[in-house]
């Protein structure tokens, strides 16, 4: 952790709505004029889309059903740990970006499902907002917990993640039911021992929890909206919680436990923005104070 160089870190599996988080995040560092360097999780995976064809193929070809991205063979977490470290200590660091389809990957002249090459970060950033599979593991060799200054979790009710990843992965990357069946089951172990853990190390998470019947997620139509869920958004650290202002200010809202509250999912954007904003304005101070206290 770092005072200079604060880090965000925002964490969740493949389908669980992360991405709409960072959209989230990405509005509050535009309206307060925060200069953030953003860091996919992704990049830090470490076999290209077509290397990671051929390694599972050779773990299938010698019994081994539970290959998947989520474990810590297939991620370079010592590589994501010194990132964080590195920022927290200097403000730099070395990113690379995973080009995910032909849009990405054009402006590079590369083949989507490509790395480009490692390069430093830009100089003088903010902070370091990081957004994907694990911003805070913790494993025997590594902790990339330790080393963020706030950490989310977003995690949605498992039958909801499954379908939001059922949806996606059929109509935007062309796989069959069973092919995304198929990827659930594999990555079933490393999801228990590598992503859920994660949850009991965040700051805050944010999980949906849908009002209609989801209890088939492969045989679900439709994704549940907004409207048809419940956030359940829980503190770590309740302690500075203005509990009694969030309730008034989202309506419909009501406390489940001492630290945590309940809101309608359609709600849920403007109880990050009005949770998440002091936190990342508090970073923002800390951050003034400290280089002010160095420039004397």
């Amino acid at each position: 952790m770092s005072a200079k160089y604060p880090i965000i870190a925002v964490t969740g599996s493949s389908g669980a709505g992360t991405t709409s988080v960072t959209r989230t995040f990405n509005w509050i560092f535009r309206r307060e004029k925060i200069n953030a360097v953003i860091v996919e999780g992704d990049s830090f995976h470490r076999h290209d889309r077509a290397q990671m064809k051929i390694k599972m193929a050779e773990a299938t070809a010698r019994g081994d059903h539970h290959f998947s991205h989520f474990g810590p063979e297939n991620n370079l977490f010592g590589e994501l740990e010194d990132l964080f470290r590195t920022y927290g200590e200097s403000g730099r660091g070395r990113i690379r970006h995973y080009l995910h389809d032909e849009k990405e990957a054009a402006p590079y002249g590369q083949a989507p499902g490509t790395f480009t090459a490692w390069e430093d970060l830009r100089a003088e950033t903010d902070l370091l907002f990081y957004e994907g599979l694990h911003g805070a593991v913790v494993t025997p060799e590594v902790n990339v917990r330790r080393h963020a200054d706030l950490t989310i979790g977003v995690v949605p009710i498992i039958n909801l993640e499954w379908i939001q990843k059922l949806h996606r992965d059929k109509e935007t990357r062309g796989y069959s039911t069973e092919a995304v069946v198929d990827t659930i089951l594999r990555r079933m172990p490393d999801y228990v021992n590598y992503i859920c853990p994660q949850f009991s190390q965040t700051h805050i998470n944010f999980q949906r929890v849908p009002t209609v019947d989801t209890s088939n997620p492969f045989i679900a139509r439709y994704i549940p909206t907004a409207d048809e869920s419940f956030v359940v958004i829980r503190f770590a650290h309740p302690k500075g919680i203005d509990f009694p202002y969030l309730l008034s200010m989202i309506h419909d809202s009501f406390m489940s436990r001492p630290n945590i509250i309940v809101a309608p999912g359609g709600k849920m954007e403007l109880a990050m923005q009005l949770i998440l904003t002091p936190m990342i304005l508090k970073l923002m101070d800390g951050r003034r104070r400290a280089l002010g206290a160095v420039a004397r």
